[in-house]
């Protein structure tokens, strides 16, 4: 079942959205917010205890969580951020009916099509994201027009700015988005699975910059 949010004029999409992600939380009120990216990462017991005691926790895509002998990046999910072409992990599904599936769609504003995937269980939801309210103003802050040109953002960076959005009492804490400090790679390396070529839609020079300023203004915070 496919659940997609209006965007209604008063913008209330965002404050129903608050309520679905806090209804997931491990307490509440929420107080803290981890969104992990999926960079390859050193073993670290810190970072992995820094994430996995957030109340909530985003995912993103491809996701992978910790073996329990090898502490990284933790081991909850509370929300997933996804798009439709995600290849999925032994990860993305497992616990899924305790956990919000919200679904991205930027390239439906060009040639993507509404598919979805084949293996997606047949009693899993999912709330499509509305492009004008996540994916237009996400673009023009980093200096796209996604309504004329074929480029958007990341998925990362969409989760990492819906939690913004949705808790922006909080400072968010941020692991596993390589662009942060290398803004030129033209390849992913993923935490698990193959590498893959950085899409000519993203603009990541410019997403890393946007993330940079929101640490270095203390609403966001490396784990």
């Amino acid at each position: 079942m496919t659940t997609t949010l209006a965007a209604p004029a008063d913008g209330s999409t965002f404050a129903m959205l608050r309520e679905l992600c806090a209804a997931q939380a491990r307490s509440r009120p929420v107080r803290s917010v981890a969104v992990v990216g999926n960079q390859p990462l050193e073993p670290s017991g810190e970072r992995a205890e820094a994430i996995d005691s957030c109340d909530l926790v985003f995912r993103v895509n491809g996701f992978r969580l910790d073996d329990p002998d090898v502490p990284c990046v933790g081991t909850r999910t509370d929300v997933v951020v996804f798009n439709r072409g995600v290849r999925a992990t032994p990860w993305f599904l497992s616990g899924y009916r305790s956990r919000l599936y919200l679904m991205v769609e930027p390239g439906r504003l060009h040639w993507e099509t509404g598919d979805i995937p084949p293996w997606w269980p047949g009693d899993l939801g999912f709330i499509s994201m509305p492009n004008a309210e996540l994916t237009i103003p996400i673009s023009a802050e980093i200096g796209v027009d996604a309504t004329r040109d074929p480029h958007w953002p990341t998925t990362g960076t969409m989760a990492a700015w819906t939690a913004r959005r949705l808790f922006p009492e909080i400072p968010t804490l941020l692991a596993g988005f390589s662009f942060l400090d290398d803004p030129d790679q033209d390849s992913w390396n993923h935490a698990y699975g193959d590498p893959s070529p950085v899409g000519v839609e993203h603009a990541i020079r410019d997403e890393g910059a946007m993330m940079r300023a929101w640490v270095d203004d203390g609403v966001a915070r490396r784990a």
